[in-house]
């Protein structure tokens, strides 16, 4: 690994999608622009990365979790023998790669990964969110960049600088998506009819209790006004439907596999806001009714904030998505194509399709600064 003359990047992003995908994204783009870059990536036993990582045909580096509570709780005490732990472990990861740059998404990897590269190994900082996590904060003081996907998330440089607002790193076959090409293709694959509105449902890769009963409790008014629908319920929820009309039929599935057909055969959605999914939907230009976390620190509502501001979403609370507000509101966008269209506008008009290009370019600036690129 270290025979090699291109240039070493560490991405660390481990645990969710939510951290992975724009530390992929960016993986690809480095490649496109060079591929004699080697990239690695750090992870967990526990994450998402031990499957996604490998799947992109990128190498995995495992490390101790570094969990940081939201709350004060015993955990806490055992929190420094962890981080030391873990720091031990990403330094010889980052010796053993020859790291010229790590650039970190946050996650419980990302703590570690900036700890020990400081003072040897430049740092880049990417915080995703409206409203930054504690482990990119403290990554910041150390980083030589720090780049955010929009403004006001509380994320800061050195010396109290503004971050550098690029967009979230969204991989190429969802960006470059021909909705419209794929059309015909996507609703074949996943038995819905070539005509009429598809309604596209997801809650993350576990899906969401929520939104499955509401949307699922709507299914007879959905299929009376002609619309169709491609119900993502999550692998370990099951979903009981009360209407099979073949002519607008409800398509239930664990998981989805193929995002980018999944956005191809949809006309709108019904998802969760993380900062990826309102990236991802965002940038196909897709009509959404976003559904924050009922907990958490208030960031997913943040998160689709621009995109509601731009006219492409609607934001709803998760109490008041019921089955009567699908109903209602949901069939009566999904039926008035004149307002589809517009908000689709609206919608990919707000994203930052070209934000993993523009983060791979400065990770080989930032390389170059290192001496060793």
């Amino acid at each position: 690994m270290t025979g090699s003359s291109g240039v070493s990047v560490v991405v660390a992003g481990g645990g969710t999608a939510g951290h992975i995908e724009p530390a992929l994204a960016v993986a690809d783009a480095l490649r496109e622009l060079d591929p004699s870059i080697r990239v690695t990536a750090l992870g967990t036993e526990r994450g998402l990365e031990t499957t996604l990582v490998p799947a992109r045909g990128y190498e995995l580096a495992l490390v101790p979790p570094v969990p940081l509570p939201r709350k004060l709780t015993r955990s806490l005490f055992a929190l420094p023998a962890k981080v030391v732990r873990s720091v031990r472990a990403t330094r010889a990861v980052l010796r053993d790669v020859d790291a010229d740059v790590v650039i970190g998404f946050g996650g419980y990897v990302a703590l570690p990964a900036y700890l020990a590269a400081r003072g040897t190994v430049p740092v880049i900082v990417h915080e995703a969110n409206a409203r930054a996590g504690i482990a990119n904060k403290v990554g910041a003081r150390v980083a030589t960049r720090v780049l955010a996907a929009v403004a006001g998330s509380g994320i800061h440089g050195r010396g109290s600088s503004e971050a550098e607002i690029v967009g979230i790193p969204v991989r190429p076959t969802i960006t470059e998506l021909d909705r419209a090409g794929l059309r015909a293709e996507a609703r074949a694959h996943f038995g819905l009819p070539q005509h009429g509105p598809v309604l596209l449902v997801f809650g993350g890769s576990q899906g969401a209790r929520s939104l499955n009963l509401a949307v699922s409790g709507a299914s007879a008014a959905l299929a009376a006004a002609g619309v169709s629908v491609l119900h993502a319920h999550g692998p370990k929820n099951t979903l009981d439907v009360a209407t099979a009309d073949p002519d607008a039929p409800y398509v239930a599935v664990p998981y989805l596999t193929r995002m980018d057909l999944a956005y191809a055969a949809a006309d709108a959605v019904v998802c969760r806001s993380g900062a990826m999914t309102v990236a991802e939907v965002s940038a196909v230009g897709l009509p959404a009714f976003y559904v924050p976390l009922p907990h958490g620190n208030g960031e997913q509502e943040l998160n689709a904030g621009p995109i509601v501001a731009a006219g492409g979403g609607v934001v709803i609370a998760d109490a008041d998505l019921t089955p009567e507000f699908v109903a209602t509101d949901v069939v009566s966008l999904l039926t008035d194509p004149d307002r589809v269209s517009a908000m689709s506008a609206a919608a990919a008009g707000a994203g930052h399709r070209g934000a993993a290009a523009e983060v791979a370019r400065i990770v080989l600036e930032v390389a170059g600064r290192g001496g060793r690129a």
